[in-house]
């Protein structure tokens, strides 16, 4: 659907183009700025999680290689971009999604809670005939975790957001997908804080495109004809939520 940040070669906007998902990563921070990723049945298998936390040594070598142990004792939890559970057709797919260049430091309710809940309402989505193009990011500095309140970890190599966002596209199954976004085509904007003091229903947070838009100097959804992209990124979902 685009690629919100023209991400290229610079160090605090760097693209990452892998087989399971595309990122922007900000080295400067020591986290992706958004990653975006395709949800359909295809992904979808019975491939358990391979928990292999693990340092993306793809990045270039001057970029500090954040490591799972960097998140060790923070207070903060190692939190997936691209979900693991999205990725479950094979082993290689889901240890992608292990990758420290797809984590932010995520308070602990926020990761386990109200995300978890929005990715488990994601793949219902799927299940009901629906594939997504998704894109999730953060953005600003500060947020509280089981230890308080800190700006950064690993010794200032790891920026604490303070804000975490996520863009769903929703299209029925088919063909031609950019072209079949219409005016009337569902899209859901949740934009969160990065604290343990958070409700667990994702809807709470329910907001515009436009408004995520202003918070991180994105162009979301460029690839969508801009008239059609002016009435979906104005209006707050509001679907009822099973």
């Amino acid at each position: 659907m685009g690629n919100p940040s023209a991400a290229g070669t610079s160090s605090s906007n760097y693209l990452v183009s892998k087989p399971q998902y595309v990122l922007s990563y900000n080295s400067f921070r020591g986290t992706p700025n958004w990653v975006s990723w395709h949800l359909s049945s295809a992904w979808i298998g019975s491939t358990p999680r391979q928990d292999d936390f693990r340092a993306d040594n793809t990045l270039p070598a001057a970029f500090y290689k954040v490591q799972s142990s960097d998140y060790t004792g923070s207070g903060f939890d190692r939190g997936h971009n691209c979900p693991s559970a999205d990725r479950t057709l094979s082993e290689a797919d889901n240890s992608a999604t292990f990758l420290m260049s797809n984590m932010i430091p995520q308070a602990g309710p926020n990761n386990q809670q109200t995300w978890a809940n929005l990715e488990n309402y994601c793949r219902t989505l799927v299940n009901a005939g629906n594939e997504l193009y998704i894109i999730m990011g953060s953005y600003g500095k500060g947020g509280t975790g089981s230890n308080g309140y800190k700006e950064t970890i690993a010794a200032g190599k790891v920026t604490v957001p303070n804000r975490i966002w996520k863009v769903i596209v929703v299209l029925p199954n088919g063909t031609g997908d950019v072209s079949r976004v219409t005016a009337s085509t569902r899209v859901i904007a949740v934009n969160t804080p990065n604290t343990t003091n958070i409700s667990s229903s994702w809807s709470a947070y329910r907001t515009t495109v436009d408004a995520i838009e202003a918070a991180t100097g994105y162009d979301l959804l460029s690839n969508v004809p801009a008239a059609i992209q002016n009435t979906l990124e104005a209006r707050v979902d509001s679907a009822p939520i099973q």
